[in-house]
């Protein structure tokens, strides 16, 4: 077969191939642009394959966003359709895991966070991509990776609530009630999510299956999904995980529970207001540390880095990103400094020079007096003194799951407390813990930004792939 000819564009080679349609890097004549160009053969389209690219042009039409796909123009002549794409010139997400067999959490998460606000805009404009997977999942390096989704061939405008029949997807991909035949929404794509998260940790897809009817009993029996033995994974990314892929779409974790994840920490996005915020914050811990108020420095460093973190992680600029890790790894050594210097440690109030924060101490040495006809609140206090023990130590990971721990049992013991002292102690340890853990996942995000290079390399002779 002879390759089609575009007469403003000139077709360089050939990216991939589906049923009804080939894709082609190509470069338009006068501008010297790339592109990719998705050719569709007439010819080959059934009533079905004609109403997927009328929705598909529609769409993209429509869509504007930095994590999807943009279309630059369509055409059409008597034999084929050419829908004109930016060109992803990294891959998809399938080749990079494959490249990789697994992927760090930390760099699972950058690239969910990025799906994430594409899925948040398409919800916004009521459009639900029902073929989320790695191959539609491609790769822009710019020259920083950046994720795009892509492919809106089984997309459709379908309002929250609003139920579909139609069999759409990958099976591999595809929600339980999509393969089992029954009616389903736009929460489909959160089980795709889910696939895509397990996938990109894992190597493999949870129910990675031989033959189609193999892959529908593992559904249809409802198999147990786990995670693979000898590897690990933070408590919230389980906690997502397993809250996507739930069989039953009632219970799968809904839209607004999704987008305010603590795994995606979407609030702390990459984006010019939320770098200018970080840059506020740190003047406020430079003032407070100047002035000696070392606990309100230690917490407010933190908070920074809970901004700059992934503001690095997307710098497309090299020379800015070196320079921001520096800055940043100033940030926590320095409040990693000050911590040395608050309560947590055995030190007595004469060794110790930040008087002025030994109030939280105090806080625990009185609720712990006043906890010996409570054995729950004793055990959860001495649970949360060993996550501080364990900072001292530099076991930044034990520590945030020992407060966890503490504060999973002391929140619903102050909701029981009756109104007096201890109540008013327990909720100030409380408030103070909280600070603390939320400080050390600032602090445990940064040391990874530090220590993960897969984010910093790709390989360079991958190609786009649209299916």
């Amino acid at each position: 077969m002879t390759s089609p000819k575009i007469t403003d564009y000139e077709l360089l080679e050939k990216l991939g191939v589906g049923s009804y349609a080939t894709v082609y890097r190509c470069q338009k004549k006068i501008s010297k642009e790339i592109y990719a160009v998705k050719c569709v053969e007439k010819g080959k389209l059934t009533r079905s394959s004609v109403d997927n690219i009328v929705t598909e042009i529609r769409l993209l039409r429509r869509l504007k966003h930095e994590h999807i796909v943009e279309m630059h123009e369509f055409l059409y002549d008597e034999k084929n359709i050419y829908i004109v794409m930016e060109f992803c010139n990294a891959g998809s997400l399938s080749g990079y895991i494959k490249q990789r067999s697994c992927l760090p959490e930390a760099t699972c998460r950058f690239f969910l966070r990025q799906l994430a606000l594409a899925l948040k805009y398409m919800r916004e404009n009521h459009v639900s991509h029902f073929d989320l997977k790695p191959a539609n999942l491609l790769l822009t390096k710019t020259p920083g990776i950046m994720l795009k989704v892509a492919d809106f061939g089984f997309a459709q405008h379908i309002e929250l609530g609003q139920e579909n029949t139609t069999i759409k997807g990958s099976p591999l991909y595809m929600a339980p009630e999509i393969l089992l035949k029954n009616c389903y929404d736009c929460k489909a794509d959160l089980w795709s999510i889910g696939v895509i998260l397990y996938e990109c940790l894992f190597g493999k897809a949870p129910y990675s299956s031989k033959t189609l009817p193999e892959l529908l009993e593992k559904i249809r029996v409802l198999q147990r999904i786990e995670i693979p033995r000898n590897t690990r994974i933070s408590p919230e990314c389980e906690d997502l995980l397993s809250r996507l892929l739930q069989h039953d779409r009632e219970k799968r974790i809904d839209f607004i529970d999704f987008f305010h994840h603590d795994f995606l920490d979407l609030k702390h996005a990459p984006c010019e207001e939320n770098f200018t915020r970080a840059l506020d914050i740190v003047r406020e811990a430079v003032e407070a540390d100047n002035q000696g108020d070392f606990e309100k420095a230690y917490h407010l460093y933190c908070e920074s880095l809970q901004f700059f973190v992934p503001y690095i992680q997307a710098e497309q600029d090299s020379i800015k990103k070196q320079a921001l890790r520096a800055r940043v790894r100033s940030y926590m050594e320095r409040a990693e400094e000050i911590k040395c210097a608050v309560p947590g440690s055995d030190k007595t109030p004469q060794q110790n020079p930040v008087q002025k924060a030994l109030t939280p101490r105090l806080i625990y040495q009185q609720l712990l007096a006043q906890s010996n006809s409570s054995p729950a609140l004793k055990s959860s206090l001495e649970i949360g003194r060993q996550g501080e023990l364990y900072f001292h130590e530099g076991k930044y990971k034990e520590a945030l799951e020992s407060l966890k721990t503490s504060l999973g049992g002391l929140v619903p013991l102050l909701a029981q407390e009756p109104k007096g002292p201890r109540r008013d102690l327990l909720h100030q340890q409380i408030q103070s813990w909280m600070q603390e853990a939320e400080s050390l996942k600032s602090l445990l995000s940064a040391q990874n930004l530090q220590n993960d290079k897969d984010l910093q390399t790709i390989a360079t002779n991958s190609h786009c792939c649209i299916q």
